[in-house]
Order: C-alpha cells, then sequence, then structure tokens
C-alpha cells in the first residue's frame, strides 16, 4: 500500500491576498493564526476524509511560493533517506509542529519540487 497524501500548502510572499483567492475561488475557509506568522488552516469544506490544507507565507529563500503536497510517512528520516538515495534533495529536517500537528520535513524531487512529509 502506498503512502497517502495528508496536506497540501499554498506559499506566498502575500499569503493574505492568496488566503483571500482560494477562499473566494473555491468557497474555503480559511483561519491565518498570527501565532503562526498568518499561516491559515483550510477546511475545504469537503467532510471528514478530505485532504488538509494551508496557506501561508513563504519560509525564507529555500521556500520559494508555489504548491506542495504532504504525503504522510511512518518515519521521516527514513523517507528523507530514501528520498537522497533516489536522487532527491533535503531541504528541511524533521521538526516538530506547534500543538500536536506531529512532526514534518520537506525534500526536492530530482527535478528541485519540493515535497513535504508528515509523521
Amino acid at each position: 500500500m502506498g503512502q497517502p497524501v495528508a496536506w497540501f500548502e499554498v506559499t506566498s510572499q502575500n499569503a493574505e491576498r492568496a488566503q483571500k483567492f482560494y477562499a473566494e475561488l473555491f468557497g474555503w475557509q480559511v483561519s491565518a493564526d498570527p501565532a503562526m506568522g498568518g499561516y491559515g488552516i483550510v477546511d475545504t469544506g469537503a467532510g471528514e476524509g478530505a485532504v488538509g490544507g494551508g496557506i501561508g507565507p513563504s519560509a525564507g529563500p529555500d521556500d520559494k511560493p508555489g504548491v506542495k503536497i504532504y504525503m504522510r510517512v511512518d518515519d521521516l528520516g527514513a523517507y528523507l533517506d530514501r528520498a537522497e538515495k533516489l536522487g532527491g534533495r533535503r531541504l528541511v529536517p524533521p521538526t516538530d509542529l506547534p500543538g500536536d500537528f506531529g512532526r514534518f520535513a520537506i525534500f526536492t524531487d530530482p527535478d528541485g519540487n519540493p515535497v513535504g512529509l508528515w509523521a
């Protein structure tokens, strides 16, 4: 069985504009949290089993504005190692999320596309 897509993320140099755009376009509810730098948790309104997401500011020079998907995995380090063996590059090591939201990491595939892992 493969690893499921667990989260999507849109980052922007103007997070408020992006949050408003996607909320109005798709009818999503976006709750921006000042304690998280204005990062907004998205409720797509698609029900309990829907993939969740967030829209927020770019985190720095290695986090270019764009769209990322996050895969749910059981071992962040093992998947980062595997990605590197397959030609990817580690960008963000395993990092704790605030609250009880788990941990995440980010790598790029061989074409430079950022992909997130979530455990």
